[in-house]
């Protein structure tokens, strides 16, 4: 049943007349779990191909030789897909040469087009893909709302040498974890609706590095969960100052923020800023007055011994020394006793 599929895929698309086929091909909405060899056929020449729009299919695997004669395609669409790409799940859905007919490619849509709960070396997977397929005539990528949680590998975008627009967004990403400096021809950078509670210097800086060689950058951060207690600094002076277009900064907002008054606050206009106690602090300053409050217990039971001690070792100096000052004191006890059984007693 499913070689039955793959052939009726296959002929379908082969026997699409090349003189009718002009410059898109649109084949969307099925259920094609595995694409089939050679899915254009080896009989027509579409040459005046550009547009390959496989969106909507269910496409779990794409085979090494699916892609044949679309050398002139400079467009592909894989948006909603089930792609697994995976090396490492056992699957052999790893097919590193699976774009290399495109030698031409100049946009590679894959919105969605990744199965879910897809492996966090997914970004090692991919560079294999860039590098094996040869895609170095590619523009424009688009990764989004493929539930990315990071790069493992830094170096997934450089070999994509001519890559001018880079979408990242409605993913999980925290940061930019990735080498955009490779990238000389970057011009957009889309990180909108992610998990970025913040950048540190050292990102600030590489993007500051474009404009500092004359060459414009756009960056998207809209949607994303900054955090605007006293760590939001930095970003908040950068955007002040940087020669990097941040698309609609006036609309960056707050996620949460100390004071909490500063949650769903545009960034530019915050006005004060707090920092979050520091709870490792607080822990060891307790136990530093603990070990402090032992330190000084057994320092008072050294020095009440000692005191014992000297006063032990000089009881009959202490005892000849205080006998004078105890016989005074006998004797006006006694005296005092004397005078009141002396008082006359009164006749009533």
């Amino acid at each position: 049943m499913e070689e039955e599929l793959k052939e009726n895929i296959r002929w379908e698309i082969e026997n699409i007349p090349a003189e009718q086929l002009q410059r898109v091909l649109i084949f969307s909405g099925n259920n094609i779990p595995e694409l089939p060899w050679n899915v254009f056929g080896t009989l027509n020449n579409y040459s005046r191909l550009r547009v390959v729009d496989m969106s909507n299919n269910k496409i779990r695997e794409i085979r090494g030789k699916s892609y044949h004669r679309v050398g002139n395609v400079q467009r592909l669409i894989l948006n909603h897909n089930d792609l697994s790409i995976s090396s490492t799940d056992g699957s052999s859905h790893h097919h590193p040469r699976v774009f290399s007919s495109f030698i031409n490619l100049m946009e590679l849509h894959l919105t969605d087009a990744f199965a879910d709960n897809t492996p966090d070396d997914l970004a090692a997977d991919l560079h294999d893909i860039f590098v094996n397929s040869n895609l170095t005539q590619l523009t424009k990528l688009h990764l989004e709302q493929n539930e990315i949680t990071g790069f493992r590998d830094p170096q997934v975008f450089c070999d994509l040498p001519n890559l001018m627009d880079l979408h990242l967004g409605d993913n999980l990403l925290r940061g930019i974890d990735f080498n955009i400096t490779c990238l000389r021809h970057l011009r957009f950078l889309d990180l909108e609706r992610n998990r970025i509670s913040g950048f540190n210097t050292g990102d600030l800086d590489t993007l500051d590095s474009f404009p500092s060689q004359n060459q414009s950058l756009v960056i998207d951060l809209r949607g994303n969960h900054f955090l605007c207690d006293c760590n939001i600094a930095d970003l908040y002076a950068w955007l002040q100052k940087t020669q990097v277009q941040v698309r609609n900064k006036e609309m960056l907002r707050c996620h949460r923020g100390l004071p909490e008054s500063n949650g769903g606050e545009p960034i530019m206009d915050l006005r004060q800023i707090q920092c979050a106690p520091n709870r490792t602090a607080i822990v060891g300053s307790g136990m530093q007055h603990k070990a402090t409050a032992v330190v000084l217990g057994v320092l008072t039971v050294i020095l009440f011994a000692l005191l014992a001690a000297v006063v032990y070792m000089n009881r009959v100096q202490i005892k000849y020394r205080l006998m004078p000052i105890l016989d005074t004191v006998s004797r006006k006890v006694q005296y005092t006793t004397i005078g009141k059984q002396d008082e006359p007693e009164m006749d009533v």
